[in-house]
């Protein structure tokens, strides 16, 4: 039986699932735990803290399947990232600390503290990064800039600042690189020290 469910793509799998079949929740948990994993540790980089999401991330998506709510067919996957990325956001504001960037594979400049217990000291060094990071966003080119202001300072998706900027999905994201990359030679000539 189980075998048999490998052959099955995702959304005959979720089908599977929602008229019974526990077997096919496990199937596709299998399939697709190695990128949801190493997705959410490229963004916290701690196992622990990875299982944690990673568990949490397929309870909801089980109690989205069991309330029968579950509506993106075919697209399982981008729908449990995007559960997944919801969930690494949320931990992220739980502890204080500011999220990393969608799509930006290596990017940890705002993983700046490793714990989440708030002490002024830790508070102060906090403001000090981010008034030397807007300091550097500054110094950007005017389209990296606005790239990086809306994705950091106002939580939109890469499809509204394409949207709002009147440019395609693509070309957002590269400019969203290219900002990345330019503040990074700017933290080096500048010798920002980003953590504590």
């Amino acid at each position: 039986m189980a075998n048999s469910l490998q052959h099955l793509d995702d959304a005959a799998l979720v089908s599977s699932y929602i008229d019974g079949n526990e077997r096919a929740l496990e199937t596709l948990i299998l399939r697709h735990k190695l990128k949801i994993y190493n997705f959410i540790y490229s963004k916290v980089f701690d196992r622990d803290t990875s299982e944690d999401i990673f568990q949490e991330t397929f309870i909801k998506v089980i109690k989205t399947l069991k309330r029968g709510v579950y509506n993106e067919e075919g697209k399982f996957l981008p729908w449990v990232m995007r559960i997944a990325h919801n969930l690494v956001i949320d931990f992220f504001r739980k502890n204080n600390r500011i999220p990393t960037f969608d799509h930006s594979e290596d990017f940890d400049i705002f993983q700046l503290i490793s714990d989440g217990q708030p002490n002024a000291e830790k508070n102060m060094i906090d403001d000090q990064v981010v008034e030397d990071l807007q300091k550097l966003i500054v110094e950007l080119p005017d389209d990296q800039k606005d790239v990086l202001t809306m994705r950091l300072y106002k939580d939109m998706s890469f499809k509204e600042i394409a949207e709002t900027t009147g440019v395609s999905i693509n070309t957002a994201l590269g400019r969203m690189r290219y900002a990345i990359i330019n503040l990074r030679k700017l933290i080096d000539e500048h010798q920002i020290i980003l953590s504590a």
